[in-house]
């Protein structure tokens, strides 16, 4: 494994240039360009913020900060997980006419979606002090910590899908009807203390769920995240990955047939 990943890091330039193409790529020839990586997110955080504060009526104040929090990190790691699905079946050209780490395609695409997080937090930031909650330093400080182990779950995630998306076709469909149940398992939308007791540790288990958390921890409520919440996504997202190479590198060899 350590040689696949001195690999992959040799290829840094080839990341770094699909990174480029797919953002640059992404909106070309629309009207409005670049401002639909804003504008995409704040559609579907207005329409759930509608939801859950017109229709389902949540107790939480300025419901719409707590959305914009957890909803930014979601579709980040959503995403990736459904342009990551296909990442490799869709190069199949490239992958049949030169030599490259495999893991640069998923690896690619989580970071262009990871970049586009980061830019979509203007927004986040804007809500925060035009909605008089600010930030807090000393909180503020364990998020580049958080970003980056939601980046390695990201990862993890993708490295499965991509690879196993090449022999099983399907596969991108299930993770898209996976991702839309995933959202309503995750506090994005509703605080988890509304959760019944005796059901709760569903919730906890699922990894985004110590993730989002920790966002709102740090820009809602403006505390430091929990320990044992780092402590656990940390651990879940370093499996994943390790477990997300040994897949794909088990099936790489064959990747050029099926394609």
């Amino acid at each position: 494994m350590k040689e696949r990943i001195k690999d992959i890091i040799s290829y840094s330039d080839m990341i770094g240039s699909l990174v480029k193409k797919d953002l640059r790529g992404k909106y070309k020839g629309s009207v409005l360009g670049f401002l639909w990586t804003f504008i995409n997110p704040l559609c579907q955080i207005i329409v759930y913020t509608i939801v859950f504060s017109v229709i389902v009526r949540s107790n939480l104040d300025k419901f719409y900060v707590y959305m914009i929090v957890g909803m930014i990190p979601w579709l980040f790691f959503d995403m990736s997980l459904r342009q990551g699905s296909g990442c490799v079946r869709y190069q199949g050209d490239m992958i049949k006419k030169i030599y490259f780490p495999r893991e640069v395609l998923p690896v690619s695409c989580v970071t262009s979606n990871f970049i586009n997080m980061l830019f979509c937090f203007v927004i986040v930031f804007a809500v925060l002090f035009i909605s008089g909650i600010g930030v807090r330093i000393e909180a503020l400080l364990y998020l580049p910590l958080i970003m980056a182990i939601e980046y390695l779950l990201s990862l993890g995630f993708a490295l499965i899908v991509s690879a196993g998306t090449v022999f099983f076709k399907d596969l991108e469909h299930i993770t898209t009807v996976v991702l839309m149940a995933w959202i309503y398992g995750t506090p994005i939308m509703y605080s988890l203390e509304m959760i019944p007791a005796n059901i709760k540790w569903l919730f906890k288990v699922n990894p985004m769920t110590a993730v989002i958390e920790s966002y709102h921890r740090i820009l809602y409520w403006k505390e430091l995240p929990l320990g044992k919440d780092i402590l656990y996504s940390a651990v879940f997202a370093i499996v994943m990955v390790i477990i997300g190479e040994l897949v794909f590198a088990k099936l790489d060899d064959n990747f050029a047939e099926e394609l």
